[in-house]
Order: C-alpha cells, then structure tokens, then sequence
C-alpha cells in the first residue's frame, strides 16, 4: 500500500517506549497517545485480519479499504479529540465443549479492531517490561507450546508435583472495571488512551438487535480484551504469587498462565493446601469467583515418591489434569518402562474438533469435491500444528481417520443413490489425498 511506512520505523518508535518502561518500572507514562499517529494507524490496520467476522456495522475490510487514507485519517481525529464513539460488539456464540453449553464472543467492527489494535500496540510497549515470564497468553513471541513446555520442565524437576488446576468463572464476563481502572493507574494515565479505553468497557453488546450495556466484563473476541485481562491477572495473581506466596512457601513452587487459565504446582503437598485454602479469598478480593467445581487439586506425582497408590486416593483427588487443550497423565516411557510426563489430546477437544468436521461435511457436502479437499486438508493441518507434539500420536491418527470416515459418509450422502463405496472413496483419495498425521514439536 502506497504511502504505509514500514513495520520497522513503528518498532523503531515504540522500542523507545519499551526502554524507558523497563528503566523506570515505577514510572507512571502520563502522555503516550502521541505515539498513535498516521503512521501507526497504517501498521495497525496492515496487522488486522481482512477476512474476520464483520461487526455491528455490516462494513467487511474491502469496503474501509476503498478510501484508506481517508477512514484512517478521520479515526485518528476523532480519537485525538474523545468524539470517538465505540460501537456494540456483536454477540455470537460458539460451542464451548461437548454438550449444549456454548462461549459467548464479542465481534467488534473493522475500524474498531484497527484502533484497539493500535492502542495495544503502544500499551504493549509499556506492559510487556513488567509481565513476569510465567504469563504466556497473547504476548509478542510466546505461544501456548511454550507454556506447556515450561510446567512439564518445572514437574519433572519436583519429580511430578501437587497441582491446584484453578478455574475462574465467567473471567471475561465478571471483570471489575473499576478495580481494572485503579490497576491500570499505577502504569498509565495517558487521557486519550484511557478514554478510549473507558469506551470500549462501557461499549456494550447488541444481540438481536437489543443493545446490552456493560457494567463489568470484557467481551472475548475484542482486540484489547487479551491485554486487559492479561494486565489484570499480572497484578492479581502473578505478581501476587511470585512477590508474596511463594517466599513464604518451603518447597518448589511454579506457576504458568496462559490468559485466564493457569495452573499451579508444588513439590509439598503442605504447600498446595496452604495456598488453596486462600486462593478463594484472594480472588473475591477483586471480584472474581473461582468455579466450584472445576476447580480442584491434582496428585500428579508417582506412587514411590507420596506413599500414594490410586486406589487408596481420597475421593475427588484426580491424577490428570486438562491443560490448554491437552491432558497430562503419567506413564511409562517405551525405552525402559520409566515414568514420565505425557500429555494427549483432551477428550473434549477432540470431540469437538471432530463435532465441527462433521458439521463442516454434512452442510457443505454438494460443494466440488476440489474446495472439500482443500477446507479439509487446511483443517487437518491445522489440527497437527497445534496437537502435534512428541506422545500425541494416538489422538491425531484417531482425528485423522474419523476425518476421512467423515467425509466417506457424506460424500456418499450427496444424493440418494449412496452409490461411493470404501472402494471408491480410497481412489478419490489417490487423486485428493488428505495429509496424514505428524509430529510438529519435538522439543515439548
């Protein structure tokens, strides 16, 4: 695009912000929004996905494309000068496990997600100097592989450990905004950028074409939202945990939390009580509610080193936990019958991976047999990027023959002759072969 400065010159600008965070930890930032200029704008709607869901608004990013420079102009004098109106996010939902209980998400309009992206952009700079290393959700070079890799590490060197698998209920739905405010004051004061922010939380929901304002939360699905939460958490639980908690414990301790999901473990048992019994407290204290029966305490250890066998377990007291999408379980190793530490795909997961696949074929099965083979293979590749990992072999074969049996079924289903045997099906798959399963990370 003519006329877009280059992502280095952005970096460039913002690397000043970020050293001056750093130095100063303590330092209050009182003007930032100068920073969001022309420029940014430019890079920030460069960053923003072209082909996601539209907003309240109906505008796709081909129609704010047609007059670019103008749109991206006008929002950057209507932010400047607080005339900035932030609109409702459109609520849909999306299935959230196995059953009928689905996830609420919040769409923002296109120009919206180019702002609030700009906004994170600068505040990233800020914040990103202050977020402990055990925080892995939604920040610049870190990922969720990462994290599965830092808590299987920090157990095997306790030789497994007593683990608190902490739910937050409702987290998106019930944060306090003015508990975030008074968080978000210790770091940043910057008007504009605070207004905006303001705006965003009081935004609202429309569903139906009824406007829902808000009074607490901060809808999934927004830009800034993983910020936010990530800022809140940070000061409520990370800081809190590493500067408080664990001096005080008297053996190894870790934490690792991507957005609102995080575990905890500990060499001590002891230790896991002590802090279980005062984590419902701490989270009340801002507003927040641990999930009653979600959350629980897990002897993920092996039998020689608790004097714990299964069968003798209290009743309640599992020995897996469900991780980021994965369940770790011990086992033997194949070379030496050691235990160790492996992790599979969760079971709810895969049946709704495998529940969207068969969704996918029965509404699209009449499309060319082209466009299905090439939406399939994205989807099983896809699948294999994330849950491909050392131990996972068993589950990622399982998707990919449930995938293939899947589309033999509705591919045959395309009229009423049913006339495409497995015979047949095999051929089609010479011509269209879909990608079988591999191991992508080696290193967790």
């Amino acid at each position: 695009m003519a006329g877009t400065s280059s992502p280095v010159e952005v970096s460039t600008r913002l690397q000043r912000v970020a050293e001056l965070s750093k130095k100063s930890p303590s330092m209050v930032w009182t003007t930032l929004s100068h920073h969001i200029d022309l420029e940014l704008l430019k890079e920030s709607y460069r960053l923003t996905r072209k082909d996601g869901a539209i907003g309240v608004d109906g505008q796709t990013a081909k129609e704010y494309a047609e007059n670019l420079t103008e749109n991206l102009e006008s929002l950057l004098r209507r932010f400047k000068s607080g005339a900035y109106k932030a609109p409702p996010v459109r609520r849909v939902y999306i299935p959230k496990g196995t059953g009928s209980e689905k996830r609420p998400i919040g769409i923002p309009t296109f120009e919206d997600k180019i702002l609030q992206r700009a906004v994170v952009m600068v505040l990233n700079a800020v914040y990103e100097q202050d977020f402990l290393n055990c925080s892995y959700g939604f920040r610049p070079f870190r990922s969720a592989h990462q994290a599965l890799k830092q808590i299987r590490d920090d157990m095997w060197k306790m030789n497994g450990a007593f683990v608190l698998d902490i739910d937050i209920q409702k987290f998106f739905d019930t944060l306090d905004h003015q508990r975030l405010r008074k968080i978000l004051d210790k770091r940043v004061r910057d008007g504009v950028i605070r207004r905006a922010v303001d705006k965003w939380l009081k935004a609202g929901i429309m569903e139906n074409g009824s406007l829902e304002r808000s009074i607490a939360g901060t809808p999934q699905g927004g830009v800034v939202s993983p910020l936010l939460s990530n800022i809140f958490l940070h000061d409520v639980l990370d800081k809190w945990f590493y500067e408080v908690v664990k001096p005080r414990l008297s053996g190894i301790a870790t934490l690792v939390r991507f957005a609102d999901d995080f575990v905890l473990a500990f060499a001590e048992e002891r230790d896991a009580n002590r802090v279980m019994a005062v984590l419902h407290k701490r989270f009340e204290k801002f507003g927040l509610k641990l999930h009653p029966k979600k959350t629980r305490q897990v002897v993920f250890k092996h039998p020689k080193w608790t004097g714990y066998r299964r069968r003798d377990l209290e009743v309640g007291c599992a020995s897996t936990f469900d991780l980021l999408g994965f369940t770790h379980f011990g086992g033997k190793t194949r070379s030496g019958g050691k235990w160790t530490i492996k992790r599979k795909t969760a079971k709810k997961k895969l049946n709704l991976a495998l529940k969207r696949v068969r969704t996918w074929c029965k509404r699209n099965r009449h499309l060319p047999i082209q466009e299905q083979h090439r939406a399939l293979r994205l989807k099983l590749l896809g699948h294999y990027q994330y849950y491909g990992i050392v131990g996972n072999s068993r589950a990622i074969n399982a998707f990919y023959h449930e995938v293939r049996r899947t589309w033999q079924k509705w591919l045959d289903r395309r009229s009423n002759r049913r006339n495409l045997s497995w015979d047949c099906f095999e051929l089609l798959l010479r011509k269209y072969p879909l990608p079988t399963p591999r191991i992508v990370h080696r290193v967790l």
